[in-house]
């Protein structure tokens, strides 16, 4: 665990200067500027604006602490006094509420936020056209070019200063669709028609003219139609009186404009032989009373006043002119095709380009010399995908199953997601996990990167199948009982310009950074401006497209560290506080996770966000009020590491008990919301090995070494999943096909394997027999440990045995007791292990059991064991238990003695 200093080095701000190098002595010197202004102030006039500022503090802080608002509450809750680090939660809590207050200046509230998708990309209207939206503010030109229009740069366009482009560099496109030979454009300007929702029921067959009519007679007084039907009349006159070609050519022709009761009563006047109609009875009432200004008082009768206020709009009466799909097909042909290829046109300062929209939702990368294009997704509404099934509830615990669709074959070829869902789904349901995480899903260039250079971060890969091959995939998986979890990566980008967002309109200030701060220093990727209000609209609004679009059920954002830290992760770290808020901190990064922590769960109270972090962040799973990031769990990335590093490279006779205890329980304060995992995919792809091949991979099970070899392969791979499993939070994770001890690593096809496919796939065929079959039989006992028994919903385990002499592990978890021996040769015919209840105790797991794969060792009458009295491990009872080496059970209380 990070050791927390509480020593005051300097006072601590995001943009400070620079500490001089007297600092590293002890002296925390700065460096000021060489040209300092020098400003005369008031006394009296500063010491009262301090205290209006002071009054103004505290009265911010009063209103935190009654809304429960803490910037620094989970510091108190750890007793942790660091002045330097409280103070920047204090700082980066009041940026965040000033960050809220620029965002509400430029969106309506939150969910605008977090619903670009809602304009912008490629959108049907209803009137007719199509709609089309994206951000660009370095460029002069936009247009949309496509094989509906033959890649034309001036047919379907938008300039910099008219309609199409506002100040904030979004630009604004309309397509309208096409009228069909011998057809008449329609009476009405604005008519709708509808093309989703009621697209069976086909045109109404009532004239615009009939609707008109059936208005008038039934919904207006005489007289009001006329304004209804012609309501720019009086402006029009305004507009003539004013600016028309008769009107005053100077300020002098035009003269001193009446005050208002004199123009009110002058229109009285005029008007005062019009036939009486039932218009509304009302007169005005001068309230002035001579003063400089006017004030005027409506009086009219209460009769009218009631009508008019029981009177409801007339929105039926303009939805009955409303139009069924069927007649806009009969009238039109689509501006954009569905399936049509298009990219985006600007025209820069540094000459035109071309782009695939940033907001696009399905794309085609660049393939075998063919430049990349987005794909306009519309099919018609009775061939689009219905949901069938409704999502499932939140479990306690998480089981989740780490996938990646294009290897999820047995072919050596890219999987789709058709073949995912018939393939994998009944597998994953079947081992018992609760929830599937999806890694490579958002469209990305090279399909060797695994899916971690996002280029298009709106689009499901098209290398799996089409959107809706997506959108049933995760409805059969809801069918099944399990929750969607995507690997999200918002903590850098693909450097591509023809596909991604590098440079997208030309300029390098349009999604990052500049210069070296926009690239990552060892990846090659480029880096978010989280800081940027639409950067922060693109990515919190692509947070929520997947959830509102494809109905996920959660995140695990990926690589944390990148983004949070200027120097990305790289670099040492002294066990000290300083290091989480010190120059080397982006604070922009870290209010994007608390903002889009705080929406997606204000949005959808359902989610879950799973942080992963190799730097272990302070407060990465504790409340945003509370001065927290705001996650519901976070990774122990140091579990795979530890696992690997012993099994590969230390005798197994110097294995510490202690050290694996420390590691696996890693924080003890967040230990009920850390996600633990003996491998994931990074122990599999690209280079790195799997446990299996590790410690079995390429054994000869003829000999007798290689008998013993596999047979210590087998005892570990169980006995390291079953203790990473059961001593851990209340998640865990495995990736695809280590359950049953995947003997080959994955390799994606690359140069240097002349992008062969023959290691980008998984077995399945293993599990039929032999020792795969009972590594998955054993993963499915321990899937159902939590799935019967809530094994990691019952808090944190009581650790109460660790001998690194005798190589035994023992703790317990509610009921449950679980004793591991990592001795390689050594067994133990009574071993002493303190449990705290005095009863009968049952064996219901045991690793070395034969269907497991084991030499079954224990006797039936050996299942069963009952409590002495002794006090061992600081317990009040203990029992004698046979431990064969490189074995595990799991024991339940199941008959309580009193004594």
């Amino acid at each position: 665990m990070v050791s927390l200093s509480n020593q005051t080095r300097f006072s601590f701000h995001p943009n400070n200067l620079f500490v001089s190098e007297n600092s590293r002595l002890g002296i925390a010197g700065i460096n000021f500027p060489r040209k300092i202004k020098v400003k005369i102030t008031c006394f009296a006039a500063e010491n009262q604006r301090q205290q209006k500022q002071k009054k103004k503090s505290q009265s911010q802080s009063t209103s935190d602490a009654e809304s429960g608002v803490d910037p620094v509450g989970f510091l108190t809750k750890l007793g942790i006094a660091d002045r330097i680090f409280a103070q920047f939660l204090r700082e980066r809590h009041k940026a965040i509420k000033d960050l809220k207050n620029e965002i509400l200046k430029r969106h309506f509230d939150f969910r605008d936020l977090a619903s670009g998708f809602e304009l912008l990309g490629m959108h049907r209207h209803m009137e007719h056209r199509v709609d089309f939206m994206d951000w660009g503010p370095g460029a002069r030109y936009g247009a949309i070019i496509g094989d509906f229009n033959g890649w034309s740069p001036t047919e379907n366009s938008a300039r910099e200063g008219l309609f199409g482009h506002d100040d904030f560099g979004y630009w604004f496109i309309i397509l309208e669709d096409k009228l069909r030979e011998d057809e008449e454009p329609d009476e009405l300007y604005f008519q709708q028609y509808n093309y989703a929702d009621d697209y069976d029921k086909g045109d109404s067959g009532v004239s615009a003219e009939e609707v008109f009519q059936k208005a008038n007679d039934e919904y207006w007084e005489p007289g009001e139609d006329r304004f209804i039907k012609n309501r720019f009349e009086v402006p029009a006159k305004l507009y003539e009186q004013l600016f028309g070609p008769n009107s005053p050519q100077t300020l002098e022709e035009l003269g001193d404009i009446p005050d208002a009761e004199t123009r009110y009563k002058q229109w009285k006047e005029e008007h005062k032989n019009n036939p009486p109609s039932n218009l509304p009875p009302c007169d005005i009432i001068d309230k002035g009373q001579g003063k400089p200004y006017d004030i005027f008082n409506v009086v009219t009768s209460p009769e009218w006043t009631k009508k008019f206020y029981e009177k409801k709009p007339p929105i039926p009466y303009w939805l009955e002119t409303r139009k069924g799909r069927k007649a806009w097909l009969k009238k039109y042909i689509p501006a954009v095709p569905h399936g049509s290829k298009y990219r985006l046109y600007f025209n820069t300062p540094d000459g035109p380009l071309e782009r695939v929209p940033a907001w696009a939702t399905y794309v085609q990368p660049e393939d075998e010399g063919m430049q990349a294009y987005a794909i306009h997704w519309e099919p018609s509404p009775e061939s689009a995908y219905k949901w069938k099934n409704s999502k499932p509830e939140v479990p306690k615990s998480l089981r989740i199953y780490e996938c990646h669709v294009g290897i999820s074959g047995s072919e050596p070829k890219i999987s789709n997601f058709e073949e995912f869902t018939k393939r994998v789904l009944p597998h994953v349901k079947r081992a018992g996990y609760n929830a599937i995480q999806l890694i490579g899903i958002p469209e990305h260039k090279d399909y060797f990167t695994v899916g971690y250079r996002v280029t298009n971060f709106f689009a499901v890969s098209s290398r799996y199948g089409t959107p809706d091959d997506f959108k049933r995939l995760i409805d059969e998986a809801h069918g099944l009982g399990l929750l969607i979890f995507l690997d999200i990566v918002h903590s850098y980008a693909a450097a591509d310009q023809m596909v991604g967002l590098s440079l997208f309109d030309g300029s390098n200030d349009c999604y990052f950074h500049y210069g070296k701060r926009g690239h990552h220093k060892h990846w090659g990727t480029r880096m978010f401006k989280y800081g940027d209000l639409d950067v922060l609209h693109f990515l919190i609004s692509n947070l929520n497209w997947w959830i509102t679009e494809y109905q996920v059920d959660g995140y695990q954002f990926h690589s944390l560290a990148s983004m949070i830290y200027t120097h990305n992760g790289f670099a040492s770290f002294d066990n000290d506080l300083d290091d989480y808020c010190n120059q080397y901190v982006d604070r922009d990064a870290l209010m994007y996770l608390i903002l889009a922590n705080e929406i997606l769960h204000d949005l959808h109270p359902n989610i879950i966000t799973i942080a992963e972090d190799a730097t272990y962040y302070p407060g990465l799973c504790d409340p945003v009020s509370q001065g927290g990031l705001g996650f519901d769990y976070y990774v122990n990335l140091s579990t795979s590491e530890m696992w690997v590093s012993l099994i590969d490279n230390v005798p197994d006779d110097e294995w510490r008990m202690s050290k694996i205890v420390s590691t696996l329980v890693a924080n003890k304060e967040y230990a009920d919301k850390m996600l633990s995992y003996a491998e994931n995919h990074n122990q599999s792809i690209s280079g790195g090995r799997s446990f299996a091949e590790i410690l079995f991979g390429g054994v000869d099970n003829g000999s007798p070494r290689g008998r013993e070899l596999l047979d210590r392969g087998v005892s570990l791979h169980k006995m390291i999943r079953l203790i990473t499993f059961t001593i851990g939070g209340r998640a865990y994770l495995n990736f695809m096909g280590n359950e049953f001890g995947h003997p080959e690593r994955v390799e994606f096809p690359t140069q240097t394997n002349n992008f062969s496919f023959s290691l980008a796939n998984r077995r399945w065929d293993l599990l039929e027999s032999g020792v795969h079959y009972h590594l998955f039989s054993f993963e499915k006992e321990l899937m159902d440990l939590d799935k019967s028994k809530s094994i990691l919903s019952r808090g944190r385990p009581s650790i109460h045995h660790v001998n690194d002499a005798n190589m035994v592990i023992s703790f317990s978890r509610g009921p449950f007791l679980f004793i591991f021996n990592f001795h390689p040769s050594n067994s133990y015919e009574k071993y002493d292990v303190g449990v705290e209840e005095a009863g009968e105790y049952t064996m219901i797991l045991n690793s070395d059991d034969a269907k497991y794969g084991g030499q079954g060792l224990l006797t039936e009458d050996q299942h069963l064991q009952r409590s002495i009295s002794k006090r061992i491990d600081g317990q009040r009872n203990c029992l004698e238990v046979f431990l064969p080496s490189r074995t595990a059970q799991v024991y339940k209380l199941t008959r309580i003695l009193r004594i």
